[in-house]
């Protein structure tokens, strides 16, 4: 069994000075670890790091006063099996790692999950050759995945349409706040303190550690770990870092179908992804709690944190507007980004694009839902990051990109990342 350590809140927290020849001051402790921010890949790297080295001191400094606030709790929650990534590729690989080890979490900490599988629907025959892609890619990714013609689509949904489809067992859905909860739960009762309402101003690395500060107050780390989502940019800009991409944020918006509908679908019902594209297209989910959520699309955002669909902040679009990466990537995808933007503006648009397999819907069912967020890397000559980037010096290590499905693949992007900080930590 594992020692349990004191909380630092019950350690000496002062490091006195004891030269006499020297004026006598105060210095704050210094801890193993300082992470910032409390979404679910911060969380379950502080959980890495104590199960690799379990007396480890660690601080872990959230800006908003809830953990799991942004991209991990407005997510559609679902456990994806990893069926779209290049064979061999670390996605692939962290996916279905990733699916794995979330549902064995669950397991060990009574937490609600379920396999209720995934069907992407081909509805024309352009997409049953993009449907057989698939269906190579999931073998050569060790994904079951059955072939499904029309006659046995009809028995699994009846009110869904297609001439055929690829069943994907192993998808499943979760609440990733609660699984965030819970490795809040473990790592606190380590000792592990999560500061709440603590944006971070400024990041000063010297030879012996690293300061982090806020407005109100330091903290000292010998090694800091930054998992900052929608301002991993901006916190690396803050540490001295010099980077070469910028987060663009898209909204992904969701409508939420009426209770009456709640037994509508059996499975996710997914599109048949455009490969040209980079996001996979509006699908029908159900969620844990019961419910089944439409979208998301994905439009361009005015606000890195702004949820409502007028929200604007004019320092995230001047921010996105003055790198050249930006209007590469729209002048690349600007007719799917229009298509995208009238989905948004015009709701029979969006029905349209649930009506292909799913012809029975109405506009009297797509009832106001939530939105996410995307954290987009872009780099400068407009190229979309869809795998991981990190920045790093002597002591810090900055997770600038953890691509989607960041919350599937939690636990071994955790797992990664301690081992990357623990690897040189102590020749620090």
């Amino acid at each position: 069994m594992r020692r349990h350590h004191r909380h630092p809140k019950d350690l000496k927290l002062w490091q006195f000075n004891t030269n006499p020849h020297q004026t006598f001051r105060a210095e704050p402790m210094t801890y193993d670890f300082a992470i910032v921010g409390a979404g679910i890949v911060g969380l379950a790297t502080a959980r890495e790091i104590l199960r690799a080295r379990p007396r480890s001191s660690i601080v872990v400094l959230e800006k908003e006063t809830a953990i799991a606030s942004h991209q991990t709790g407005h997510n559609s929650g679902v456990i994806h099996a990893g069926i779209y990534y290049a064979p061999g590729s670390l996605k692939a690989q962290f996916c279905r790692e990733g699916a794995s080890a979330t549902k064995a979490f669950c397991v060990e900490h009574d937490i609600k999950f379920e396999n209720c599988g995934k069907l992407l629907v081909a509805t024309n025959d352009r997409e049953r050759v993009h449907m057989e892609a698939l269906f190579e890619r999931a073998k050569q990714n060790g994904i079951a995945a059955e072939r499904i013609d029309h006659a046995g689509l009809m028995q699994l949904e009846p009110n869904v349409t297609g001439i055929a489809a690829l069943l994907i067992p192993s998808t499943g859905i979760v609440d990733y706040k609660m699984i965030s909860a819970a490795f809040a739960k473990i790592v606190s009762a380590e000792g592990t303190e999560i500061e709440l309402g603590t944006e971070v101003v400024a990041i000063h690395e010297d030879p012996h550690a690293i300061e982090i500060s806020t407005a109100q107050r330091s903290w000292r780390a010998r090694s800091l770990i930054v998992c900052a989502g929608l301002q991993s940019d901006r916190l690396a800009k803050l540490a001295g870092i010099k980077i070469d991409h910028r987060i663009v944020p898209f909204r992904g918006e969701f409508y939420t179908l009426p209770k009456s509908r709640a037994g509508l679908i059996n499975h996710l019902i997914y599109p048949i992804p455009d490969p040209k594209l980079p996001f996979v297209g509006i699908h029908l989910t159900r969620t844990i709690d019961g419910r089944i959520i439409v979208g998301p699309n994905a439009v361009l955002g005015f606000a890195r944190e702004g949820y409502g669909k007028f929200s604007f902040r004019p320092q995230d679009v001047l921010d996105y507007m003055a790198f050249p990466g930006f209007w590469r990537v729209i002048g690349t995808h600007f007719a799917a980004g229009v298509e995208e933007m009238r989905n948004s503006l015009w709701k029979q648009s969006y029905l349209a694009q649930c009506r292909k397999y799913c012809p029975d819907l109405s506009l009297a069912d797509l009832e106001p839902g939530v939105a996410g967020i995307r954290a987009q890397a872009v780099l400068r000559d407009g190229t979309l990051v869809h795998d991981f980037l990190f920045a790093e010096t002597a002591r810090m290590l900055h997770v600038c990109n953890a691509p989607s499905p960041a919350a599937t693949s939690a636990i071994p992007i955790a797992r990664m990342i301690a081992e990357k900080v623990l690897a040189r930590f102590e020749q620090l």
